[in-house]
C-alpha cells in the first residue's frame, strides 16, 4: 500500500477512536465519583496511540520500504490524531467549566510551546511504533 493512503487510513481512524474516547469520556467522567473512566481513557489512547502507528508501519514495511520512511508514515498518523485532539480541547474545555464551575478553563487555548511539545511526543511515539513495527515484521 501506499504510503500515503497507510498515513490517511490509520490516521482517520485514530482521529475517529479518539473523539470516540473523548466524548466516552465528557459522558462517563461526569458521572462517576472516582477517577476509573479517566485513567481507562488514558489507557486506552496510549494503546491507540502506539498501535496504530505500529500497523501503518507494518503496513509499509510489507511493501518493502524503509525504516526511514517507516517512522515518517508513523509520524503522519500521531499528527493527525494529535490534531484531532487539540480541535477537541474547546469541546472538552466547556465540559469542565461546566462540571467544575470554573470559567478560567474557558480562556484554555494552546501556546505555541505547548503545541510544540506536543509535537515532540508525537515524534517519540512514532519512534516507538517504529521500532514495534520493525521487530514485529
Amino acid at each position: 500500500m501506499n504510503s500515503l493512503v497507510n498515513v490517511v487510513v490509520f490516521g482517520i481512524v485514530g482521529a475517529v477512536v479518539m473523539a470516540a474516547l473523548l466524548g466516552l469520556l465528557l459522558v462517563f467522567a461526569g458521572r462517576a465519583k472516582g477517577t476509573g473512566p479517566r485513567v481507562l481513557s488514558g489507557a486506552v489512547s496510549v494503546v491507540v496511540l502506539v498501535a496504530l502507528p505500529t500497523l501503518a508501519v507494518l503496513a509499509h514495511l510489507r511493501g518493502g520500504a524503509g525504516l526511514g520512511g517507516a517512522f515518517l508514515v508513523a509520524l503522519g498518523v500521531v499528527v493527525i490524531v494529535y490534531a484531532a485532539n487539540v480541535a477537541l480541547l474547546p469541546l472538552v474545555a466547556r465540559r469542565a467549566a461546566a462540571d467544575r464551575g470554573d470559567a478560567r478553563l474557558l480562556r484554555l487555548r494552546p501556546s505555541p510551546a505547548m503545541l510544540a511539545g506536543g509535537l515532540v511526543v508525537c515524534a517519540l511515539l512514532a519512534l516507538v511504533g517504529t521500532g514495534l513495527g520493525a521487530l514485529l515484521s
